[in-house]
Protein backbone atom coordinates (compact mmCIF):
# COMPACT_ATOMS: atom_id res chain seq x y z
CA UNK A 1 0.00 0.00 0.00
CA UNK A 2 1.56 3.25 -0.55
CA UNK A 3 2.77 5.24 2.57
CA UNK A 4 0.31 7.62 4.67
CA UNK A 5 1.57 10.56 5.63
CA UNK A 6 1.74 11.22 8.92
CA UNK A 7 -0.52 13.81 10.39
CA UNK A 8 -1.00 14.31 14.10
CA UNK A 9 -4.36 15.59 15.34
CA UNK A 10 -4.74 17.74 18.70
CA UNK A 11 -8.50 16.95 20.27
CA UNK A 12 -8.95 19.11 23.13
CA UNK A 13 -11.12 17.18 26.08
CA UNK A 14 -12.75 18.82 29.04
CA UNK A 15 -11.12 16.03 31.75
CA UNK A 16 -8.99 13.30 32.14
CA UNK A 17 -11.07 10.96 31.27
CA UNK A 18 -10.74 10.89 27.22
CA UNK A 19 -14.66 9.18 25.91
CA UNK A 20 -14.23 7.51 22.97
CA UNK A 21 -16.82 6.08 20.91
CA UNK A 22 -16.31 3.53 17.85
CA UNK A 23 -18.52 3.21 15.29
CA UNK A 24 -17.47 0.12 12.65
CA UNK A 25 -18.61 -1.69 9.52
CA UNK A 26 -21.53 0.70 8.62
CA UNK A 27 -21.53 -0.99 5.17
CA UNK A 28 -23.77 1.96 3.76
CA UNK A 29 -25.01 1.69 0.11
CA UNK A 30 -24.93 3.91 -2.75
CA UNK A 31 -28.52 4.56 -2.41
CA UNK A 32 -29.83 5.77 0.55
CA UNK A 33 -31.94 2.67 2.10
CA UNK A 34 -29.77 -0.06 0.60
CA UNK A 35 -29.46 -3.29 2.28
CA UNK A 36 -26.91 -5.68 3.30
CA UNK A 37 -28.43 -9.56 4.06
CA UNK A 38 -31.77 -7.41 4.40
CA UNK A 39 -30.89 -4.99 6.47
CA UNK A 40 -31.46 -1.29 5.84
CA UNK A 41 -27.82 0.05 7.06
CA UNK A 42 -28.80 3.47 6.62
CA UNK A 43 -31.76 2.52 9.41
CA UNK A 44 -29.41 0.66 11.73
CA UNK A 45 -26.37 3.33 11.63
CA UNK A 46 -29.05 6.29 12.38
CA UNK A 47 -29.91 3.72 15.60
CA UNK A 48 -26.77 3.50 16.56
CA UNK A 49 -25.82 6.81 16.76
CA UNK A 50 -29.34 7.71 18.18
CA UNK A 51 -28.18 5.49 20.95
CA UNK A 52 -24.78 6.34 21.09
CA UNK A 53 -26.01 9.97 21.40
CA UNK A 54 -28.14 8.99 24.54
CA UNK A 55 -25.97 7.31 26.40
CA UNK A 56 -22.30 8.92 25.74
CA UNK A 57 -23.60 12.30 25.25
CA UNK A 58 -20.05 14.17 25.97
CA UNK A 59 -17.93 11.90 23.91
CA UNK A 60 -14.69 13.61 22.76
CA UNK A 61 -13.99 11.94 19.54
CA UNK A 62 -15.46 8.76 17.19
CA UNK A 63 -13.19 6.40 15.78
CA UNK A 64 -15.05 5.01 12.34
CA UNK A 65 -12.84 1.44 11.46
CA UNK A 66 -13.51 0.53 8.20
CA UNK A 67 -15.98 -1.09 5.63
CA UNK A 68 -17.72 2.29 6.30
CA UNK A 69 -19.26 2.07 2.27
CA UNK A 70 -20.14 -1.35 1.70
CA UNK A 71 -18.68 -0.65 -2.44
CA UNK A 72 -16.46 2.40 -1.91
CA UNK A 73 -19.20 4.76 -3.25
CA UNK A 74 -18.29 8.49 -2.70
CA UNK A 75 -22.36 8.84 -2.06
CA UNK A 76 -22.09 6.90 0.95
CA UNK A 77 -19.06 8.59 2.13
CA UNK A 78 -21.27 11.56 1.95
CA UNK A 79 -24.14 10.82 4.11
CA UNK A 80 -21.98 9.05 6.33
CA UNK A 81 -20.48 12.81 6.91
CA UNK A 82 -23.83 13.65 7.64
CA UNK A 83 -24.83 11.25 10.47
CA UNK A 84 -21.58 11.83 11.98
CA UNK A 85 -22.17 15.85 11.73
CA UNK A 86 -24.68 14.76 14.80
CA UNK A 87 -21.59 13.76 17.11
CA UNK A 88 -20.27 16.99 18.70
CA UNK A 89 -17.05 16.14 18.44
CA UNK A 90 -14.60 15.11 15.77
CA UNK A 91 -14.16 11.70 13.82
CA UNK A 92 -11.68 10.12 12.10
CA UNK A 93 -12.03 7.55 9.56
CA UNK A 94 -10.08 4.29 8.33
CA UNK A 95 -10.60 2.26 5.53
CA UNK A 96 -12.00 -1.25 5.55
CA UNK A 97 -11.56 -3.91 2.19
CA UNK A 98 -14.91 -2.77 1.32
CA UNK A 99 -14.18 1.07 0.97
CA UNK A 100 -12.51 3.05 -1.82
CA UNK A 101 -9.86 5.18 -0.25
CA UNK A 102 -9.47 7.60 -2.61
CA UNK A 103 -13.06 8.47 -2.32
CA UNK A 104 -12.96 8.03 1.37
CA UNK A 105 -9.96 10.86 1.30
CA UNK A 106 -11.70 13.19 -0.53
CA UNK A 107 -15.23 13.09 1.15
CA UNK A 108 -13.87 12.77 4.26
CA UNK A 109 -11.49 15.94 3.55
CA UNK A 110 -9.22 17.82 5.79
CA UNK A 111 -12.39 17.69 8.97
CA UNK A 112 -11.14 13.40 9.25
CA UNK A 113 -7.83 13.21 7.97
CA UNK A 114 -7.00 8.97 7.49
CA UNK A 115 -3.67 7.48 8.04
CA UNK A 116 -2.71 9.53 11.26
CA UNK A 117 -2.49 10.05 15.20
CA UNK A 118 -4.37 11.38 17.23
CA UNK A 119 -3.92 13.11 20.93
CA UNK A 120 -5.98 13.64 23.36
CA UNK A 121 -5.31 14.33 27.11
CA UNK A 122 -2.40 11.93 28.03
CA UNK A 123 -3.38 9.20 25.45
CA UNK A 124 -2.18 8.56 21.81
CA UNK A 125 -4.34 6.75 19.37
CA UNK A 126 -2.49 5.57 16.45
CA UNK A 127 -4.85 4.39 12.99
CA UNK A 128 -3.29 2.00 10.90
CA UNK A 129 -4.55 1.47 7.35
CA UNK A 130 -4.41 -2.73 6.64
CA UNK A 131 -6.46 -2.13 3.81
CA UNK A 132 -5.04 -4.16 0.73
CA UNK A 133 -6.66 -2.92 -2.22
CA UNK A 134 -8.64 -5.43 -4.26
CA UNK A 135 -8.34 -7.96 -1.53
CA UNK A 136 -10.27 -9.06 1.64
CA UNK A 137 -7.47 -10.08 4.08
CA UNK A 138 -5.45 -7.39 5.60
CA UNK A 139 -1.77 -6.54 5.90
CA UNK A 140 0.39 -3.03 7.11
CA UNK A 141 3.29 -3.10 5.80
CA UNK A 142 6.41 -2.47 5.43
CA UNK A 143 5.46 1.87 5.67
CA UNK A 144 2.66 1.29 8.17
CA UNK A 145 4.68 -0.66 10.96
CA UNK A 146 7.05 1.50 10.84
CA UNK A 147 5.23 4.83 11.32
CA UNK A 148 3.50 2.67 14.14
CA UNK A 149 7.52 1.94 15.70
CA UNK A 150 7.77 6.00 15.20
CA UNK A 151 5.06 6.94 16.97
CA UNK A 152 5.40 4.49 19.80
CA UNK A 153 8.53 5.91 20.42
CA UNK A 154 7.73 9.60 20.46
CA UNK A 155 4.85 8.92 22.97
CA UNK A 156 7.03 6.83 24.91
CA UNK A 157 9.29 9.58 25.32
CA UNK A 158 6.43 12.14 25.87
CA UNK A 159 4.81 9.87 28.94
CA UNK A 160 1.72 9.04 26.97
CA UNK A 161 -0.46 5.64 26.90
CA UNK A 162 -1.44 4.14 23.47
CA UNK A 163 -4.25 2.68 21.58
CA UNK A 164 -3.69 1.36 18.54
CA UNK A 165 -6.04 1.09 15.83
CA UNK A 166 -7.11 -0.51 12.61
CA UNK A 167 -10.04 -2.57 10.62
CA UNK A 168 -8.74 -6.30 9.98
CA UNK A 169 -8.30 -8.89 13.15
CA UNK A 170 -4.15 -9.09 14.24
CA UNK A 171 -5.60 -12.12 16.29
CA UNK A 172 -7.13 -15.73 15.58
CA UNK A 173 -10.87 -15.43 16.63
CA UNK A 174 -11.90 -19.17 16.59
CA UNK A 175 -14.15 -18.35 13.19
CA UNK A 176 -12.31 -20.15 10.27
CA UNK A 177 -13.80 -18.33 7.30
CA UNK A 178 -13.26 -14.71 9.34
CA UNK A 179 -9.29 -16.15 10.10
CA UNK A 180 -8.25 -16.18 6.74
CA UNK A 181 -8.87 -12.81 6.59
CA UNK A 182 -6.32 -11.66 9.59
CA UNK A 183 -3.39 -9.13 8.95
CA UNK A 184 -1.00 -10.90 7.55
CA UNK A 185 1.61 -9.54 9.10
CA UNK A 186 0.38 -9.59 12.53
CA UNK A 187 3.73 -11.19 14.33
CA UNK A 188 6.03 -7.90 13.09
CA UNK A 189 2.83 -5.87 14.82
CA UNK A 190 2.76 -7.68 17.86
CA UNK A 191 6.81 -7.35 17.78
CA UNK A 192 6.17 -3.90 17.37
CA UNK A 193 4.00 -3.42 20.39
CA UNK A 194 5.81 -5.30 22.42
CA UNK A 195 8.78 -2.96 22.55
CA UNK A 196 6.75 -0.35 24.33
CA UNK A 197 4.93 -0.64 27.99
CA UNK A 198 2.56 2.27 27.31
CA UNK A 199 0.72 0.27 24.51
CA UNK A 200 -2.72 -0.26 26.37
CA UNK A 201 -5.34 -1.70 24.10
CA UNK A 202 -5.73 -2.80 20.03
CA UNK A 203 -8.89 -2.07 18.43
CA UNK A 204 -10.42 -3.34 15.16
CA UNK A 205 -13.49 -3.80 13.27
CA UNK A 206 -13.84 -6.52 10.62
CA UNK A 207 -15.49 -9.20 12.32
CA UNK A 208 -18.58 -7.74 12.72
CA UNK A 209 -19.05 -9.11 16.58
CA UNK A 210 -17.65 -8.72 20.07
CA UNK A 211 -14.14 -9.67 21.16
CA UNK A 212 -12.58 -8.63 24.77
CA UNK A 213 -8.98 -10.33 25.15
CA UNK A 214 -5.45 -10.26 25.80
CA UNK A 215 -1.91 -10.09 24.92
CA UNK A 216 0.27 -9.98 27.67
CA UNK A 217 -0.97 -6.77 29.49
CA UNK A 218 -2.40 -5.00 26.18
CA UNK A 219 -6.51 -4.91 25.87
CA UNK A 220 -7.49 -7.16 22.54
CA UNK A 221 -10.97 -5.41 21.28
CA UNK A 222 -13.54 -5.65 18.76
CA UNK A 223 -16.95 -4.44 18.23
CA UNK A 224 -20.48 -5.44 16.98
CA UNK A 225 -21.10 -3.56 13.14
CA UNK A 226 -23.92 -1.22 13.01
CA UNK A 227 -25.54 -3.25 10.67
CA UNK A 228 -25.62 -7.39 10.32
CA UNK A 229 -23.57 -9.59 12.82
CA UNK A 230 -21.30 -12.48 12.36
CA UNK A 231 -21.87 -15.88 13.90
CA UNK A 232 -18.92 -16.38 16.32
CA UNK A 233 -17.33 -19.28 16.38
CA UNK A 234 -18.64 -20.50 12.71
CA UNK A 235 -16.44 -22.30 10.22
CA UNK A 236 -18.17 -21.18 7.00
CA UNK A 237 -20.25 -17.81 6.76
CA UNK A 238 -23.20 -17.24 8.99
CA UNK A 239 -24.86 -14.23 10.41
CA UNK A 240 -26.58 -14.11 13.61
CA UNK A 241 -29.81 -12.18 15.15
CA UNK A 242 -27.79 -10.20 17.09
CA UNK A 243 -28.81 -6.15 17.09
CA UNK A 244 -26.24 -3.39 15.61
CA UNK A 245 -24.13 -1.57 18.26
CA UNK A 246 -20.90 0.35 19.03
CA UNK A 247 -18.13 0.22 21.49
CA UNK A 248 -17.75 3.04 24.04
CA UNK A 249 -14.23 3.37 25.99
CA UNK A 250 -12.74 5.88 28.69
CA UNK A 251 -9.51 6.14 28.57
CA UNK A 252 -8.08 7.23 32.28
CA UNK A 253 -4.86 9.20 32.58
CA UNK A 254 -3.26 6.42 34.64
CA UNK A 255 -3.29 4.72 31.51
CA UNK A 256 -6.57 2.37 32.57
CA UNK A 257 -9.02 1.85 30.42
CA UNK A 258 -12.93 1.10 30.68
CA UNK A 259 -14.64 -0.30 28.07
CA UNK A 260 -17.64 -2.21 26.72
CA UNK A 261 -20.38 -2.79 23.87
CA UNK A 262 -24.26 -1.24 23.56
CA UNK A 263 -26.63 -2.67 21.57
CA UNK A 264 -30.17 -1.25 20.07
CA UNK A 265 -32.43 -3.19 21.79
CA UNK A 266 -35.63 -1.06 21.38
CA UNK A 267 -35.94 -1.28 17.39
CA UNK A 268 -36.52 -4.00 14.82
CA UNK A 269 -34.46 -4.95 12.30
CA UNK A 270 -34.43 -7.42 9.63
CA UNK A 271 -31.80 -9.34 8.34
CA UNK A 272 -31.53 -12.32 6.11
CA UNK A 273 -30.00 -15.17 8.30
CA UNK A 274 -29.71 -17.84 5.00
CA UNK A 275 -27.85 -15.79 3.19
CA UNK A 276 -24.62 -17.53 1.89
CA UNK A 277 -22.54 -14.25 2.38
CA UNK A 278 -21.78 -10.88 1.94
CA UNK A 279 -18.65 -10.25 -0.29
Amino acid sequence: MPPQQHTVEQVQVASDTVSVLQITDTHLCADRGGTLLGMDTDHSLQAVIDLARRERPDADLVLATGDLADGGSPAAYGRLNDYFAQFSCPSFWLPGNHDDRDAMASECGGRSQMGQEIRAGSWQVVMLDSQIPGEVGGELGADELARLDAALAEAAGDGLHSLVVLHHHPVLIDCAWLDEQIVADREAFFATLDRYRGVRAVLWGHVHQEIDARHRDVRLLATPSTCVQFAPGSGDFAAEDQPPGYRWLDLHADGTLSTGTSRVRDVQFTVDLDGGGYL
